[in-house]
This record gives C-alpha cells, structure tokens and sequence, in this order.
C-alpha cells in the first residue's frame, strides 16, 4: 500500500500539501494527522485518494505509540512525508508562562523528530521528506525567540538527515518560508509586540515551490526572491546586526 502522510493536515501548509500531493501523484491512501477528527474528515472529501483521518495530538507521547502501532498494523510503503504541525507565540519570553513554550518544543522538534524516525522503517528509495520549517530558521530571532530556536533545530536535523538518507535513496528537505498566511498567527498573535510583516505569501505559493525545489535535488526550500534575499544576508551580516535591524523593524526599543 503506496501512501503519503501528512501532519499539522487540517489547515495551512498541511493542508496544502496534502491537496498537491494527491493531485499530482497517485496514493492508495493519504493520512492526514492533527487533532480535530471533524476538521480532518469534512475538507478531503474531493480527494482522489483515500482520506485516513488520524485525530492526534503530537505532543503527547502517546499519539506517536498510536502513529507507530498503526505502522507496525498497516505496514504501507510510505512514499511521502510531511511534518506541518507546529506553533509559535509573538512576544517576550519572560511574559509567557513556561508550559506553553516547552509545548512548542515538544511539537516543533520533538514530535517531528519522533515521527520522522517511526515513519524511516516504512520509506523506500524515491521516497521524500517535506519538514516545514522557517525563515526564523537562520537566524536568532528576539520576541519570537523559542520559536525561532525551534525551527533552527529543524533545518540543521533536516539537511544532515538527507545527507544520511542520500545512499537509501530517501530526500528530506526543510522548507523554510517567510511569512505565510496561515491560521499559525491565530495563536501566535496574542499582542502588539510585532507589528511589521513586509510580504505575505499563500501556503499554495509555498507548497508549489516546495515541491519544485525537491525535484530539483534541493535540501532547503525558500519561497520568494526577498525571502532569499534576506536568508542571504543572514550569512553575510553579524547576527547581532540582523537582531537590531529586526527590532528597529517592529519598534522595539533595546
């Protein structure tokens, strides 16, 4: 049984992603994994593929025992995944309380890790990887600090797993965005402390360059020229230079 597997798949890039893919490939099943079952079964109905709605919440370690039974179950050839799931908070990290920043890291690095490695048994070669990650990925990011580390523990696990995987003939590759147009800022978004978002882009736009750049043997993908323009400074400028800048940016006085 040929399938895909998409995580964070009831919106967003997940859900995207999951469009794309059973558009331009044929899958006995795609399963789709976040935590709201109704949400997941009511927006594939068009599908071509056979939808598996799989309710779970990656944060509890439970959720990746039910993902790695069901494996173990099904034993399917798994020809893509995508790891989608993942938040952020917008704000001082001494303003927010603990839990829910070592939620973020439970979801946005652990939960990746542990899926991407219950799922490495069950890839084949020709088989890819999508990790969605972020712009914040390459750079410290102050106000968005937790989030921005997370991600950077995505990129670098990203392009030194597809180095791994290179003789298994397995892909990974992070895909790193700028600003997307999303539901992530319905939960990320709890005051005014950023303000400045310079260029907006849709999760199609995304999800389209994703998966070109994959095609194209890439291990990082960036959707936009200013995008790619500004992870290009990254590597020039010193990173304290690039944190004033962005602070200067949403008016945050050092």
């Amino acid at each position: 049984m040929k399938i895909a597997v998409v995580t964070g798949a009831s919106s967003g890039m997940g859900e995207q992603f999951v469009r794309f893919l059973d558009r331009d490939e044929l899958f006995d099943e795609i399963w789709v994994i976040a935590r709201r079952r109704e949400r997941l079964e009511s927006i594939f109905t068009d599908c071509r593929a056979r939808i598996r709605a799989i309710p779970l919440d990656l944060t509890l370690p439970e959720s990746i025992d039910t993902y790695a039974d069901l494996l173990k179950t099904e034993k399917p050839e798994v020809a893509v995944l995508v790891n989608a799931s993942g938040f952020g908070h917008f704000g001082a990290f001494a303003d927010f309380p603990a839990e829910p920043q070592l939620e973020m890291i439970d979801l946005n690095c652990r939960a990746l890790t542990a899926i991407t490695w219950q799922t490495l048994p069950y890839l084949v070669r020709g088989s890819r990887v999508y990790q969605v990650d972020s712009l914040s990925s390459f750079q410290p990011v102050p106000y968005i600090c937790v989030y921005g580390a997370t991600k950077a523990y995505v990129l670098s696990f990203s392009r030194a797993l597809n180095v791994e995987l290179r003789g298994r003939g397995i892909r990974v590759m992070a895909v790193c965005p700028g600003w997307v147009k999303t539901d992530f800022f319905d939960r990320a978004v709890t005051d005014n402390t950023i303000t400045y978002y310079n260029r907006f882009y849709t999760a199609e736009q995304v999800v389209t360059r994703a998966l070109k750049d994959m095609k194209r043997g890439r291990d990082v993908s960036i959707c936009g020229f200013p995008v790619r323009a500004q992870v290009f400074a990254t590597k020039l400028l010193p990173h304290r230079l690039i944190m004033k800048i962005w602070c200067n940016q949403q008016k945050i006085k050092d």
